[in-house]
């Protein structure tokens, strides 16, 4: 018989779900915080995955990833276990903001400290109580305010079984990104955890297209770990693209910016991506690309100041291909062309 999983104080027999709440500190007018864990714990051993939302308060993509995937009836017959945090900052969360109460960014105070700042203590118990207690992980995040991420799957590729999952994901991007100093990728790498970071979507924004493909994502890695059984109905594999980097387009002035290609667009070096101008239009000012890739980012704030980032290009070793892929993928995860209709209504 498998042994129970022990959390924040809470034993979860095998074959059983249950919700949690560890606490975190409380507000100052005294009222009790805590961050609520569901933990699906399988009869049978196998991985340990953590799915973690909402590590910037704002990011809320993640929290309806996560509520979708613990609707799944396949999680019945789960092989291993499951740990999902839909809200990890929730401070940032109530406030609608990306930071806690102290102004620090929870996903740079990793490891964190039991008697350090209150963003190191919220990492800390994270850590500890959660983190530490997995085999793999998958972090979920969207784009800042006022920003849009085209869906995308960064990760440590020369590590191969973090590559493995960053494949089984089903993203059409990979991005290839060092780590951090201070991430919770960072510090998971440290005790030995396996993780990927997967990006899509808008800050205090919900994103059918970056919902629909996370959720699948996570499904299909669980499915390649051998945490669930494979599907006969299940989606075809992507075959992503890999950027092993990228770079912003910066606004050269101030101004007001006519954005004209969007998210997932293949363009040319020298390709115009949008005008800038003053308020009158008297002036005119071409944004272009400075290089050639796939836009997998870009501002979503016409209102713009000399030097911010305006579109995110990666580079690919075959970008015309890649668009095609995109354009397969973005037409496969429309509700209205899906040949698998999920069993959520879709956002609007």
């Amino acid at each position: 018989m498998r042994k129970p999983f022990l959390i924040g104080g809470v034993t979860v027999a095998p074959g059983c779900r249950t919700a949690i709440n560890l606490a975190v500190p409380a507000l100052y007018t005294h009222n009790p915080m805590t961050c609520p864990v569901y933990v699906v714990h399988g009869k049978r051993p196998g991985p340990v995955l953590f799915l973690a939302g909402a590590i910037h308060g704002d990011e809320i993509n993640g929290v309806e990833i996560i509520r979708r995937v613990l609707n799944r009836k396949s999680l019945q017959n789960i092989i291993g276990t499951l740990v999902a945090v839909p809200v990890v900052n929730v401070f940032g969360f109530i406030a609608q903001t990306r930071y806690l109460p102290d102004r620090r960014d929870l996903n740079r105070s990793f490891p964190g400290s039991e008697k350090g700042s209150m963003a190191a203590r919220v990492a800390h118990l994270f850590l500890e109580e959660v983190v530490s207690k997995c085999t793999h992980g998958i972090d979920l995040h969207t784009a800042a305010i006022h920003r849009d991420n085209f869906p995308q799957v960064r990760a440590n590729l020369d590590d191969p079984e973090i590559d493995h999952m960053a494949r089984a994901f089903n993203a059409p991007v990979i991005i290839d990104t060092t780590i951090t100093q201070g991430t919770l990728r960072n510090a998971a790498a440290a005790l030995g955890i396996k993780v990927i970071v997967y990006e899509a979507g808008e800050a205090l924004r919900f994103d059918e297209f970056a919902i629909r493909t996370g959720e699948r994502g996570i499904i299909s890695t669980m499915r390649e770990l051998g945490m669930l059984s494979r599907s006969k109905s299940a989606y075809r594999p992507v075959e992503p693209f890999v950027a092993r980097s990228s770079s912003w387009v910066r606004a050269q002035k101030s101004g007001i910016l006519r954005a004209n290609r969007r998210l997932g667009e293949k363009v040319g070096k020298g390709e115009l991506l949008g005008v800038l101008s003053d308020p009158f239009g008297s002036r005119d000012e071409p944004v272009s690309a400075t290089h050639e890739g796939i836009i997998i980012g870009r501002t979503n704030l016409p209102l713009v100041n000399e030097g911010e980032a305006l579109f995110h290009i990666a580079r690919f070793d075959d970008a015309l291909r890649s668009i095609d892929s995109v354009e397969i993928f973005r037409h496969e995860m429309d509700p209205a062309t899906d040949s698998i209709p999920s069993a959520e209504p879709p956002i609007v």
